[in-house]
């Protein structure tokens, strides 16, 4: 699909009924990914390297006919998100040393298949996402679905009895990437005590993660299903970590690292309804 002025505006509803109505932000062919993600699905996977992306591609589409995220229109999960995290080597560490992890909103579990092929047992690492067929098809992308000991749940995080409710006071760590975002402040506040629920309630409980931000804080229209959405800045997102600690009785120490959001190429799609003060917020919260 060319990038053109012709291309029909974005609408949620047609696309439910016409699954060929694609948004801007979903890009027909890969023709290349980085290293990582490659030695991932070679060495890890054993697909062979002709067969790489047309595999990755034909995944990609099944996925995107479930719910068309950006990013999985644009091939993002193929970032491997957690390697950037300035904690990953703890992570790393502590899940081989027996501590449980979690990814909340794991999708394909794009993010356990890294730290599994760099060590960590998969029996140590949870996924979560809200939608199943995600789950199954991380199975059908990394070809692992008789040797991975990780154990997916699919689950509402705002659902107080939702099956996730059997990790709670279990977890270690979380690891929850392009999560956030996905909702106003309302849902965030709620996601994040829930959050602190499911984790031990010990010094050194660890959430890290990524999402999008701005350089105001404040609430903004999805350009995925014309929802609001809340976008945070440091400050914002520091005050909703003081705030969830107040009601459940923990303290959090929170660092936020600020990125600008990458414009051109693959991403223009994307940018259409963002504005120029989009970022990326790069975070760790740490229980004191």
């Amino acid at each position: 699909m060319a990038e053109s002025e012709d291309i029909p505006k974005w609408d949620p509803k047609r696309w439910r009924e016409d699954k060929s109505h694609k948004p801007l932000w979903y890009v027909e062919n890969l023709e290349s990914i980085d290293d990582a993600s490659r030695e991932l699905l070679e060495k890890y996977s054993g697909i062979a390297p002709e067969k790489v992306i047309p595999h990755i591609v034909e995944v990609r589409d099944k996925a995107f006919d479930i719910f068309p995220y950006p990013c999985i229109g644009l091939f993002r999960f193929l970032d491997l998100s957690i390697r950037n995290s300035p904690q990953y080597s703890e992570v790393l560490q502590r899940t081989k040393d027996g501590q449980k992890f979690l990814d909340i909103g794991c999708c394909f579990g794009q993010d356990i298949r890294k730290l599994v092929y760099d060590g960590a047992p998969s029996e140590n690492l949870y996924g979560a996402d809200l939608e199943m067929r995600f789950m199954k098809l991380g199975y059908e992308l990394f070809l692992d679905k008789e040797t991975l000991k990780t154990k997916f749940i699919a689950s509402d995080i705002f659902d107080p009895e939702a099956d996730i409710k059997q990790l709670d006071n279990s977890i270690d760590i979380v690891h929850a990437s392009s999560f956030f975002h996905l909702f106003d402040w309302k849902q965030q506040f709620q996601a994040a005590k829930r959050i602190v629920e499911i984790l031990k309630k010990e010094p050194g409980a660890l959430i890290i993660g990524r999402h999008l931000g701005a350089d105001e804080s404040g609430d903004r229209l999805s350009i995925i299903d014309k929802k609001t959405r809340y976008w945070h800045n440091s400050d914002s997102f520091k005050k909703m970590w003081k705030l969830a600690g107040d009601e459940t009785g923990s303290n959090w120490e929170v660092d936020v690292g600020i990125k600008p959001f990458p414009r051109g190429g693959k991403l223009l799609r994307q940018m259409e309804d963002h504005p120029n003060d989009t970022r990326v917020l790069i975070w760790t919260v740490r229980r004191v």
